[in-house]
Order: structure tokens, then C-alpha cells, then sequence
């Protein structure tokens, strides 16, 4: 009886002993199965990067929705990228106030033989926030309207990861632009509110304060 007894014991020690070893081969292999889908998480790391670039190669600003989308109107992006900037202007609606005073100050031919260079465009609220008499005196002064308008061009297209930063205008005086991305200043009051409009021969950056060089 006694031996009937330890013989069932052994035997149902050895069956949970089996049982043990089977199980803890199948937690090893386990690990093995889950470390194989690892490899899978590489090429995620790549297809974050040409997003980055995007804001470069295109317009940019609140105010780029009042821009004409026909491509075959003189305002849209796509007609103002092939003439050069004074007629570039012309035919957009945000500038019908800054091509009077081109006109008026005998700069459009200058504007458009220039060969690269960065124009901040001032829409026509712009010129709105200026007092109506200044302006009126501004406009009759030829000297000082070229002075005011040659001070909102800047030598060289610039791109607007070069925007920020310090620049010698064409009036003589500098001009400092800050921010980064999609957002910029010029001179702490005046926002860019489209950028990065193309012409044939220059960048425009659209600015929503007519800038003034200091005197």
C-alpha cells in the first residue's frame, strides 16, 4: 500500500515538473515573437521630413485669401509670378493704393528692370492708417514718396528662412524683420500678412503698415 501510494506521489511530481518545463519554454519563445515587429519602426522616422519644407515653397499669411485664385487674373499668385513686380502689382486688389504712389514717384520701370530684389508690399489699409493730409502731402512730394517707397525694397529675393534679420534697404537705411516660420514683423509694428509672392524678377512679402525710414 505504501509503495502503491509513493509511486502515485512520484508520478504526479513528475507530471508537474513536465508541466513546468513546458511552460517556461513557452515564456521564453515568447519575447522572441514580440522583439520580431521591432524592425517595422524605422522608416517612420523619415516620413516626417520633406513636411517641414513646405511653408518655403508656397504663399503664407491670413491675407493670401484675398488674393484672386483665376489663374488667369492679374492678381492671382500665378499671373503676378510671370511679370516683374511694379506690373506684378498692379493687377493685385490689396495694392491698387501702392501702385498710385509708384506710379506717382515715376518708379515703375525702375521696379520692374531691378534684378532681384525683396519688396514689403503695404496693402491699401495700410495707407488707410496714415492720417489722410500726411499722405496727401507724402503723395505731392516726389522726393519724399521716393525716399518712403525705395525704403520698403530690399537687394536679393529673399526666402523666408533668410527673412529675419537685419537688411540695408534700397533707400539707404536699414530695416530689421523678425519671427520665423510663418509669422514676421518689420520694424516691431508692421506684419507680413502674405509672403513669399513670387514675380519674375522678386519676392513680396505683403505688409499690413506702410513702413517709414528713419530720418
Amino acid at each position: 500500500m505504501f509503495r502503491t501510494k509513493f509511486a502515485a506521489v512520484a508520478a504526479a511530481t513528475a507530471l508537474a515538473l513536465s508541466l513546468a518545463a513546458c511552460g517556461s519554454s513557452d515564456d521564453t519563445a515568447a519575447p522572441a515573437q514580440s522583439s520580431a515587429p521591432m524592425t517595422t519602426g524605422a522608416p517612420m522616422a523619415t516620413t516626417g521630413a520633406p513636411s517641414s519644407a513646405a511653408p518655403m515653397d508656397a504663399q503664407f499669411g491670413a491675407g493670401c485669401a484675398a488674393v484672386p485664385t483665376d489663374p488667369a487674373n492679374p492678381g492671382s499668385f500665378d499671373a503676378m509670378a510671370k511679370v516683374p513686380v511694379a506690373s506684378a502689382a498692379s493687377g493685385n486688389p490689396l495694392l491698387s493704393t501702392l501702385v498710385a504712389a509708384v506710379k506717382q514717384a515715376n518708379l515703375v520701370d525702375s521696379l520692374n528692370n531691378a534684378k532681384d530684389v525683396t519688396v514689403f508690399a503695404p496693402t491699401n489699409d495700410a495707407f488707410k492708417k496714415i492720417p489722410q493730409a500726411d499722405l496727401g502731402k507724402v503723395m505731392a512730394d516726389s522726393k519724399t514718396l521716393t525716399s518712403v517707397l525705395t525704403y520698403h525694397v530690399v537687394p536679393g529675393k529673399l526666402t523666408p528662412a533668410e527673412l529675419a534679420g537685419t537688411h540695408k534697404t534700397l533707400q539707404g537705411t536699414d530695416l530689421t524683420v523678425t519671427g520665423s516660420g510663418t509669422s514676421f514683423t518689420v520694424n516691431g509694428n508692421s506684419m507680413v500678412v502674405c509672403g513669399n509672392v513670387q514675380t519674375a524678377n522678386a519676392v513680396v512679402y505683403i505688409v499690413d503698415t506702410v513702413l517709414m525710414p528713419k530720418s
